[in-house]
């Protein structure tokens, strides 16, 4: 087999991990949706409990990305990729153990399953270079991030559909199927080149060293302030959507809850559209206006949960089903404004780094993004634990946001660039 194959096996592989990783997410959330519905656990119990689930994938990122970045240098990525499906599957197994055993038991399978894709992450992107051409690299990076978002829209969607027509157990089953099929495909890829010259000290002393220097730096630590911002904002909408939507909204399943992610996903995909087309590369200028009117839309979330009228303004859609389409108009908008402040931001993050170290700056990057999500995560249980409603956690978050935005005021760009963060 041709080393050039394993791109397509790459592709398809790295689409059902992403799929199952929130598939499997909707599954155990939606047991909880069921719960609340029958009266069995409160809506504080399902705040929080949202919360802890949701925060379990990102743990393992914050706590072990030094190491997943050195087994990545140090072993051959094939093997990574193949190591990262395997824990997944033994995570999913416990996870279904869990449901003759305990409810806390799939808490622990799914943290098992963020610790295999903590290790698969860095792989799927850095094998890149070895089994492709340099000058493919760039559209290559784009389609897995372009697979990785449909996985997690369709993911999200598949599961709650699972969980509100089929037994938990046969939930269990599909995901075990869905990873099999994933570390099969790893299987069948050629074992590409690995580097026994690389040692643990030395890659941890790097990863830190960097992440100290970007933070340092006027412009750029700035930059990750904003784009961790986004990152804290998705998380807490996101673990937010289901008291929102069972308590406030009263929508009557898990895929219609599911469908409030859908709405900010399409809203983001425009704004990044946008960004694109609006923006030069390295063009701040309007970022922090972008923010306050993000702050404003999350705002009008937080106020719609206590106008009965609004809420009432439900519709019957086309195989979406039932949904309330002022909530729908606000999550596009508060979708398009953090596109429009996030993808510029990205783009100064790669053009003024140091071209050779972009990925260890990237790595940083992702490390603090899943801090972020962790910290939003840290938010939303406070906020439910203190008995705050749906609508009141929103309201907290734009209060964040506009506190966030008040101090991020972005430098001129430098020149030259590389001496602002990683100085020789």
């Amino acid at each position: 087999m041709k080393p050039t194959r394993n791109y397509p096996l790459l592709l398809a592989s790295q689409f059902l991990g992403a799929l199952g990783d929130n598939m499997i997410l909707a599954v155990i959330l939606g047991q909880l949706t069921f719960k609340f519905q029958q009266g069995t656990i409160s809506a504080q119990h399902l705040g929080t409990a949202n919360a802890i689930y949701t925060t379990l994938l990102f743990v393992p990122y914050v706590l072990l990305a030094p190491l997943a970045g050195f087994l990545n240098d140090r072993f051959a990525k094939t093997r990574w990729l193949l190591g990262g499906n395997s824990i997944k599957l033994l995570g999913t197994a416990i996870g279904a153990l869990g449901l003759a055993l305990h409810h806390d038991w799939q808490a622990v399978g799914y943290l098992v399953v963020g610790i295999g894709s903590c290790v698969y992450s860095p792989a799927k992107y850095g094998i890149l270079p070895e089994i492709l051409p340099t000058e493919r690299l760039v559209k290559a990076n784009g389609t897995v991030e372009m697979l990785t978002l449909v996985a997690i829209l369709l993911g999200s969607i598949a599961g709650s559909q699972l969980i509100d027509r089929l037994p938990a157990l046969t939930c269990y089953t599909v995901l075990l199927a869905i990873y099999g099929l994933s570390t099969a495909l790893n299987l069948a890829m050629t074992t590409t080149p690995h580097d026994p010259t690389v040692r643990l000290n030395r890659s941890v002393a790097e990863f830190f060293h960097n992440s100290r220097a970007l933070l340092a730096a006027p412009r750029l630590g700035r930059v990750l302030l904003g784009t961790t911002l986004f990152w804290i904002c998705g998380a807490v909408m996101k673990m937010n959507f289901q008291p929102f939507g069972l308590k406030t909204l009263a929508l009557p399943n898990n895929t219609a809850i599911a469908l409030l992610g859908l709405w900010l996903s399409i809203g983001v995909m425009i704004g990044s559209v946008l960004a694109g087309q609006l923006h030069k590369v390295g063009d701040l200028r309007t970022t922090r206006a972008y923010g306050i009117g993000l702050a404003a839309f999350i705002t009008a979330l937080g106020v719609s949960g206590f106008l009965p009228s609004l809420l009432a303004m439900k519709v019957e859609m086309p195989v979406l089903g039932q949904q309330v389409l002022p909530i729908v108009g606000l999550l596009i908008g508060a979708g398009v404004l953090a596109g429009l402040f996030l993808i510029p931001l990205n783009a100064a993050l790669q053009a003024e780094s140091d071209p050779a170290k972009l990925g260890k700056t990237i790595a940083t990057q992702n490390f603090l993004e899943n801090l972020a999500m962790c910290f939003g995560g840290g938010l939303v249980f406070l906020a439910t634990h203190f008995n705050a409603s749906a609508p009141q956690v929103f309201l907290g978050l734009a209060a964040i946001v506009v506190l966030v935005i008040a101090v991020l005021r972005f430098p001129e760009r430098p020149a030259p660039i590389e001496s602002t963060v990683n100085p020789n």
